[in-house]
């Protein structure tokens, strides 16, 4: 299996979800922590980092989603790392 390849495939899907998801989760609590923000505020934060605007039964499936696609990004980018590292030759191209 090519994991570059499936690496290239998953990541623009799941870059503007995951990409949500931190910046909420990173704005709720800094800004509960730092910056005094009221609760109505912070429960917006709180449900747009959980999923909560696509509805109580897409809410988990989001969150399913969300989690395998990261896990499966973290696993494709340590497996394509780890072939950085190894000790086979590289393949020189024709031109050299």
């Amino acid at each position: 299996m090519n994991w570059r390849k499936l690496h290239r495939v998953i990541s623009p899907i799941l870059l503007l979800p995951l990409l949500l998801t931190a910046l909420t989760g990173v704005a709720y609590r800094l800004g509960i922590s730092w910056f005094g923000m009221s609760e109505d505020a912070a429960e917006i934060f709180m449900k747009i980092h959980q999923g909560a605007f696509l509805g109580s039964q897409l809410k988990s499936v989001y969150v399913l989603l969300m989690g395998l696609g990261l896990i499966g990004l973290i696993v494709t980018g340590m497996l394509m790392l780890s072939g950085l590292f190894s000790k086979r030759p590289r393949r020189q191209s024709q031109g050299d």
